[in-house]
């Protein structure tokens, strides 16, 4: 199974852009700013989310265009089976609010997860393990999504639930302790489901990480330290105990909202964060061929690398290119010009971006 057939329609820098005829591996080849990325983040968006830059909807419309855009795409299947037709894109009426089809008909972001196992990495992600707490809570959030849809809505329940609660904390007088109730029986029940999410992705992640070799790329150790408690009646208690200094506090200070993802390098014991930028490089890369491999397994898989290969030496972009070869997700690669591709550019569907316009090379 894979994606093709794509259109891009007043998509940032593309005003009507088609790609077909894709492969295993696609490559996208063009100028800094040429609208490579634009291009992987359209394709980003037939996964639940905000697509790989977090961008709001209204700035994904091309600034000259109508005021909405559209991205659709063919999902092809095996033993000839009918291709699944995948769009989605804003109207100019309503530009803040996205809209998705499947087969023609209207269907909500999540379900384009039951389709679809997305993974991606690019070079805004190299400072993961430097960034904040929140930033690999959200980096996690987005692997176990594409192993399970169902986890977008439990986090989305929790943050609402998590509102709730702090505006009540936060309020100038002592909330109704009744009404805490309901919110932290709430908060506890989506608490406890997006926790244990987080807590299956790492373990799965882990797993399949200690099957790959060390060489030539850095094996990460990963560690889900949870805010609090991962069943839902210890989350309610823990809630509950915890209002006078959450009322002083004026937010919650127990939860899956106080998550932390620690990553360690085998071999050397030392956390990601001290670790060179080459080695957290290594460590990130490892993770997302582990993920990709663990999303194929599930749905058809996508694997978006954003200029990964201009920065590895040819030994490790050799050992990249084989793993990607030997794996079952359709890879999409961008990068300035095809020398760094040359082993992989015989079997590769190639375009040249311009100036938001796409070519078959």
């Amino acid at each position: 199974m894979a994606l093709d057939r794509i259109t891009l329609a007043a998509f940032r820098n593309h005003r009507a852009s088609t790609i077909d005829g894709t492969g295993q591996f696609n490559l996208l080849v063009g100028e800094n700013g040429a609208g490579k990325t634009n291009v992987l983040e359209a394709i980003s968006l037939f996964a639940p989310g905000r697509g790989l830059r977090r961008a709001a909807l209204t700035d994904m419309a091309a600034s000259n265009g109508p005021g909405g855009f559209t991205v659709s795409a063919r999902l092809t299947q095996p033993d000839g089976a009918e291709p699944v037709a995948l769009g989605t894109g804003t109207e100019p009426a309503q530009p803040g609010r996205r809209l998705v089809q499947i087969n023609g008909a209207p269907a909500s972001a999540v379900s384009l997860g039951e389709w679809l196992a997305l993974t991606w990495l690019t070079p805004a992600m190299d400072r993961l393990f430097a960034d904040s707490a929140g930033a690999r809570r959200r980096y996690i959030d987005r692997l176990a999504l594409a192993l399970d849809p169902g986890h977008a809505r439990a986090a989305a329940r929790h943050e609402a639930a998590l509102r709730e609660r702090n505006r009540l904390l936060s309020g100038p007088h002592d909330p109704d302790p009744r009404w805490l109730d309901a919110v932290e029986a709430q908060l506890a029940q989506a608490g406890a489901a997006l926790a244990q999410g987080r807590a299956r992705l790492v373990t799965r992640l882990s797993a399949e990480l200690a099957a790959l070799p060390e060489e030539p790329f850095a094996r990460p150790l990963l560690a889900y330290a949870p805010g609090g408690p991962l069943e839902e009646d210890a989350l309610a208690e823990a809630l509950a105990a915890g209002r006078r200094r959450d009322r002083a506090a004026q937010r919650t200070l127990t939860g899956p909202q106080r998550d932390e993802l620690e990553v360690t390098m085998a071999g050397k014991g030392q956390p990601a964060a001290l670790c060179s930028t080459g080695e957290q490089k290594a460590m990130l890369i490892a993770i997302t061929l582990a993920h990709a491999a663990l999303a194929a397994g599930e749905r058809p898989g996508l694997l978006l690398l954003d200029e990964v290969a201009a920065h590895l030496d040819p030994r490790r972009r050799g050992a990249l290119f084989e793993r990607l070869r030997s794996g079952k997700a359709q890879i999409w690669l961008t990068g300035t010009e095809l020398a760094p591709f040359a082993e992989i550019r015989e079997e590769a569907a190639c375009w040249r971006v311009t100036a938001g316009e796409v070519e078959r090379v």
